[in-house]
């Protein structure tokens, strides 16, 4: 069985991720895959910890562009991402994994609020918790949320799955010669506007020195082969490969 390097980790995914092809709302073969992919993690004692964002049904800063208040634009995309976790967690209970999702908006109809010893009490029983509804702020994105979260809840690392294999220094999709990044400092995603997560994040992450691991959620297995210290994806810590 393949050891991991971490034992507590921080996961944070997009809304898009639950697409698949659809181009909007829920796939239930993404949700399948995704736990699935998470399945193999937890199955090797990691805790697991999980952000999701709300893309794929609603984006407060495209909404706001056109005219909505961002404020108000902003609360509806965290209950986008309140949708998405009662979504994933139904899904990694099927898989068989004992789940629970907190949200930083109260809901308790539907979800304990986030309460950050309780959030860690669930991990150490082995529960996989899912935080929802961002931060609770407008104006702060789910990347930032990751990682606040992810230092209230201990964990060693944030994984945030893509779509593609890394950070680059162009948009790969556009920029066939774009050259993959294998290792950054956060000064350098920082000077480089590179479009990883947004500053906020970066800055949090930086500021507690928490490792991030940027990896292609789309690849089968490349989340255990990241939580078990393989080379996948874009590592980004104090320093870099210049350094």
């Amino acid at each position: 069985m393949p050891m991991p390097q971490y034992k507590r980790v921080m996961v944070k995914l997009s809304g898009e991720a639950l697409m698949g092809e659809r181009g909007f709302g829920i796939s239930p073969e993404m949700l399948d895959y995704l736990s699935e992919e998470l399945r193999s993690v937890y199955d090797l004692g990691v805790q697991l910890a999980l952000v999701i964002g709300g893309g794929n049904i609603f984006r407060g800063l495209a909404a706001s562009s056109y005219g909505m208040d961002r404020a108000s634009a902003d609360h509806i995309g965290m209950l986008a991402t309140v949708i998405n976790s009662i979504a994933l967690q139904d899904a990694l209970e099927k898989k068989g994994i004992e789940t629970r999702v907190q949200t930083a908006i109260e809901m308790s109809a539907i979800a304990e609020p986030y309460i950050m010893r309780r959030a860690i009490r669930h991990l150490e029983k082995g529960r996989a918790v899912i935080l929802a509804a961002g931060t609770g702020n407008p104006y702060f994105t789910t990347d930032t949320a990751a990682a606040l979260r992810a230092q209230e809840v201990r964990a060693e690392v944030l994984m945030k799955g893509t779509k593609v294999d890394g950070v680059y220094d162009a948009d790969p999709v556009v920029n066939k010669n774009a050259k993959k990044l294998k290792h950054l400092s956060y000064l350098d995603v920082l000077k480089r506007q590179l479009k990883v997560m947004d500053s906020t994040a970066i800055s949090l992450a930086m500021e507690n020195k928490l490792p991030l691991i940027v990896f292609n959620l789309k690849v089968k297995g490349n989340l255990m082969r990241a939580v078990c210290g393989e080379d996948v994806g874009t590592c980004i810590t104090e320093a870099s490969d210049g350094d």
